[in-house]
């Protein structure tokens, strides 16, 4: 690379913009060949991470936010629904807003449940 100084505002124009088209060229191949490196090296990466998983899981696992594997829980059925957007909750957790909005007007909790569903799986009635 040279060293010499070049006196960008003794140049006309049309050489600054021929300039700037050629330094545009130039970073658009660095920049395309930078990203093809950067995904090759990504790949190699997410293939030794999914080889890792594999040997330790039989089955793809989600992760929590320190990395560590998340125990799978099963699917919960709802057994509270709201009659005015049947909008539904498991009774697990907080309180959906609706519920508690309508606790404090004076209803009770069992006004919203879903039919047979707070009986375990074994008492429910068959319909």
């Amino acid at each position: 690379m040279s060293t010499k100084k070049i006196d960008f505002e003794a140049m006309s124009f049309d050489d600054l913009w021929s300039l700037h088209e050629q330094i545009s060229q130039i970073l658009a191949v660095r920049i395309t060949s930078e990203k093809r490196e950067l995904e090759r090296r990504l790949a190699v990466l997410n293939r030794s991470r999914g080889a890792i998983e594999g040997a330790n899981n039989e089955s793809a696992q989600s992760y929590n936010d320190n990395g560590k594997a998340r125990r799978k829980y099963p699917r919960v059925l709802p057994k509270y629904r709201n009659p005015q957007t049947s909008e539904t909750w498991s009774g697990r957790g907080k309180q959906p807003r609706w519920l508690v909005a309508a606790i404090k007007t004076g209803h009770r909790i069992e006004e919203f449940a879903i039919n047979g569903s707070g009986l375990p799986k074994s008492r429910r009635q068959r319909a």
